[in-house]
Formats: structure tokens, sequence, C-alpha cells
């Protein structure tokens, strides 16, 4: 079996493949503080919790954007399953043209989405993946990455207001009933919700004016949230991420 970590600055997605289907998968809250043990046990009982033996797992492939976490799941791997990871990191064949002025700028997890993109469905691509940060990723038809654009996540936005603004109350976030809010709680849900909207709506809008034709994936965490009321989506799919290691794996075996 294949173990597959996705660790972003919010969440970890953490999934297991047996060949190509994957067999589980979760979403966890990233924790920076968490030693190699903690880590290690967890992943171990969230394994067993569904009835698989760790001692399965036979390789593993991570993909990390906290770089003070690199070096606790590379000793996670080792003493918990004795497998050194492969690391999504330049110089590992993808399958991707990076047409970039700095490709080693390039995040793990953009690459990560693309490479699963390509394979899945027919290019010309824009990818959204709503993470801490959206990532918009533009993929030609012949496979090579454009570049794209990166916004604040609904969540970030959202935390700055609550947090610099004393007198606004943190609130869940969702769609309003309507635009004009009642009372605060509204009127804040509005704000994000239709303006988060709007900016995911007008990027996309202007890179679909410079890549004609292209299928719009969207993934991530709210990616569900935010496309049912973004048109220019065309396709969701969950489990981009997780898919995408496994490619990146298998090419790389």
């Amino acid at each position: 079996m294949l173990l597959a970590l996705d660790i972003g600055n919010t969440n970890t997605t953490i999934g297991v493949f047996e060949n190509s289907k994957l067999i589980m998968d979760f979403r966890l809250t990233t924790n920076i503080n968490q030693t190699m043990d903690e880590y290690g046990i967890f992943v171990r009982n969230l394994l067993s919790l569904q009835g698989i033996d760790y001692k399965g797992v036979k390789d593993i492939i991570v993909s990390c954007v906290v770089p003070p976490l690199e070096e606790v799941i590379y000793f996670m791997s080792i003493n918990y399953f004795g497998i050194k990871p492969l690391f999504v990191r330049p110089g590992i064949k993808t399958g991707l043209a990076l047409k970039v002025e700095t490709p080693s700028e390039v995040g793990a997890d953009r690459i990560v989405d693309c490479v699963a993109a390509i394979n899945k469905y027919k290019p010309p691509l824009i990818v959204v993946d709503f993470g801490t940060a959206t990532t918009f990723d533009a993929i030609s038809e012949n496979n090579e990455f454009l570049g794209g654009a990166i916004a604040p996540g609904l969540k970030i936005s959202a935390f700055s207001l609550f947090e610099k603004a004393a007198k606004l109350p943190e609130v869940e976030i969702r769609k309003p009933k309507s635009a004009i809010g009642k009372n605060t709680v509204t009127n804040i849900q509005s704000g994000l919700f239709f303006g988060y909207v709007g900016l995911v709506s007008e990027i996309l809008k202007r890179m679909l004016d410079e890549l004609p034709g292209a299928k719009v994936l969207a993934t991530g965490g709210l990616a569900r949230i935010i496309s049912k009321e973004c048109k220019l989506i065309d396709v969701i799919d969950d489990k981009l991420t997780l898919e995408g290691l496994r490619i990146l794996f298998e090419k790389n075996r």
C-alpha cells in the first residue's frame, strides 16, 4: 500500500492507496508543534481504526509546504514505518513543463494538483485549489504550467477581519439568504461569501480570456461551498491532490 500525505498550512490530508484505488482518506488540522512520535502514533492509529495494518504500507509520498514539518515527517516515516519517504521537490519526474520565470518557486501542492489534472482531464485546464491560500493554476494543451494567481484563502480573509475589527464577531462562513444583510452576522457573511465568489469569478474570467477553452477544476476544503455559486467552474474533484501524489509516486517509483 501507498501512504500519501499532503501537508498544508491549515490542513493535512492523508490517503492510503491499494494499487490505484484510494481505500481511505482523512483531513486533519496541521499542527506545526507536533513531534515525530505524535505524528507516528497518530497516523498508525488512524490506519488501525480503519482496520488497516500499518505494516502493509510499503511506500510513502509527501507533499509539504510547511518547511519545519519536513524533517518531522521524514523521521516519522523512517521510525514508524521503516520507509524512506519520497518528497515532492524540484527534480522529480512530473510530466509537467514549468513555463515560469523561477520553476523552483512553484509550490509542491500546485505541482501535485497539476499533475493529477493533466492525467485525469484533457488540457488546457485551470485548477483552483481552495486552501489556506486559493491558488489558480493554468495548464496549456501541451501540459505546460503557465503560471497563475494566488489569493488569500476565504478563512484567512475571515480571520483577518475578526482579528482587526474589535467590534465584529466571528461568524460561520456560509451563504446568507440575501446579499443585503439584516444584522451584523449576515452583513459579514454577505461580504465574505459573495465577495469571495466575486474574487474567484473575476480571476477565472480573466484567465479564461488568456487561455480560451480551458476546463476549470476546483479542489480543496472550500471547493464545494464556493463552486455552487461560480458558474465558470466545470468540475469539483475533492481527491485531486491525493490522486496527484499517487501518480507522482508511480512516475518516480
